[in-house]
């Protein structure tokens, strides 16, 4: 059965929002959307300010909201399921589609999708955004985790501020690493240039990538690199490569604007996620396959007789250890 209550004790003077944006491990505007539904409680008292100013010691319980038995949108795709079982799924994600709802996205979601599969979803998160526990840009593919309680969704929020959750992407970037290992710890925020785009932004939020060589391709030009994640800022790996002059092939946001017409999606896929399991403790990992379009683009310009063994699931952590394939 989900956990329909939590509660916290506050340790020091905050904002309602902000404290349980940190608790719940969501966006202030998530925090928001329970405030407005009557879901918080402070000192047993209904609280709708979101600026409510707390004090140290004070009780917040949080009564999160059943889900809402709406219309699905209309289906016609599928979406590969890598594990699944009462806690939790762990999906492949296809480039071009969006993880939830929002008031720009018109075509069907993978929220929609889970919801017309009947997945009993963790909501912890809100309505749009139910059992989403990290995301993946639109044009990204690959392994994302999705919660199907709101204990599994508070035990693997927590994962990824521990570090426990990690998470490797795989990407063809131009030009070349001139390090095997390249780390960039900079602060993410709102670009002031173009609303659209991130950007290292010194009073932005903490932000660090690992970056790997792989593989060079034929005309050595460009590479296919292994990324490491310690953070989850949104466009992350995008706006680390740009701050050092590199760039992923079909990125047509901060890529080369010459590349649209020849590449037909981003070449950026989410290719391994480990964590513990919420109930068991086993750890899992879990690799999506190399999507055809990205595997066809590999074969084509790569020599990749190795590569199976390069980006090994088993091993791929001792890429970022011991500095050699």
């Amino acid at each position: 059965m989900m956990n329909t209550h939590s509660s916290f004790t506050v340790n020091g003077p905050a904002r309602l929002d902000t404290f349980l944006a940190e608790a719940l491990d969501v966006t202030r505007n998530q925090t928001t959307y329970l405030i407005k539904q009557g879901a918080i409680r402070v000192d047993e008292k209904i609280v709708l300010k979101a600026g409510l100013k707390l004090k140290t010691n004070q009780e917040v319980f949080v009564t999160f909201p059943e889900p809402k038995q709406t219309e699905a949108a209309p289906i016609d795709f599928d979406v590969e399921i890598l594990y699944e079982d009462d806690a939790l799924m762990v999906i492949n994600k296809p480039s071009g589609l969006t993880v939830h709802p929002a008031p720009s996205v018109k075509e069907p979601t993978l929220v929609d999708w889970l919801k017309h599969k009947g997945v009993r979803l963790s909501t912890i998160s809100g309505e749009e955004r139910h059992g989403i526990v990290h995301r993946l840009d639109k044009g990204t593919s690959g392994v994302m985790v999705i919660a199907k309680t709101n204990e599994a969704h508070e035990a693997l929020s927590l994962q990824l501020q521990d570090k426990s959750m990690g998470r490797y992407y795989l990407a063809v970037i131009t030009p070349m690493l001139k390090d095997d290992l390249v780390l960039v710890d900079k602060p993410i925020g709102r670009s002031q240039y173009n609303r659209l785009k991130m950007a290292h932004v010194e009073e932005g939020k903490v932000a660090k990538t690992l970056f790997r060589k792989l593989l060079p391709d034929k005309d050595e030009k460009h590479e296919l690199i292994a990324c490491k994640l310690f953070t989850g800022r949104t466009h992350q790996i995008r706006v680390h490569l740009e701050t050092f002059s590199r760039h992923i092939l079909g990125d047509h946001l901060y890529g080369i604007k010459s590349n649209k017409d020849k590449i037909a999606r981003i070449m950026l896929h989410a290719y391994l996620l480990y964590f513990k399991h919420p109930e068991s403790g086993e750890t899992h990992r879990i690799a999506a396959p190399i999507p055809e379009v990205f595997s066809t683009y590999l074969e084509t310009n790569f020599d990749t007789e190795n590569l199976d063994e390069i980006i090994d699931p088993s091993t791929i952590d001792q890429l970022f250890i011991s500095g050699t394939v």
